[in-house]
């Protein structure tokens, strides 16, 4: 789940960081406010992906993905990429698991296989 979801939480990086070059050209937001909220999204984008497997990791996630579609007042394209990157994360999250289940059978199969092989 962690490669998955890190790797969604990159792609979110460079987009935060695109929108805040276009929330730039708004007249009514100042140049500083822009970049301080994009700046600490774009560290909350990287400092999840080391909290994913955590407590609270993908609910922080979850989070991030309800700023990004509501990001989408001052930038509107922003509704649009926000679902789309919602939508990767609620697959990264559900095929993570679903993989590490499956990485976690395989791993007990091989190991009853080789204490049973030893056991002979």
């Amino acid at each position: 789940m962690r490669t998955l979801c890190a790797s969604t939480l990159i792609g979110e990086f460079f987009i935060i960081g695109f929108a805040g070059l276009v929330a730039m050209k708004d007249p009514d937001l100042s140049t500083s406010t822009v970049w301080l909220v994009s700046g600490i999204a774009m560290l909350v984008c990287v400092l999840l992906c080391g909290m994913v497997t955590r407590p609270g990791g993908v609910a922080l996630g979850w989070a991030l993905q309800i700023a990004l579609i509501a990001s989408g007042v001052f930038v509107p394209i922003m509704f649009f990429m926000g679902a789309v990157f919602a939508a990767l994360w609620w697959a990264s999250v559900h095929f993570g698991r679903k993989v590490d289940e499956a990485k976690a059978r395989f791993a007990a199969r091989a190991q009853s296989s080789s204490s049973t092989a030893d056991a002979a």
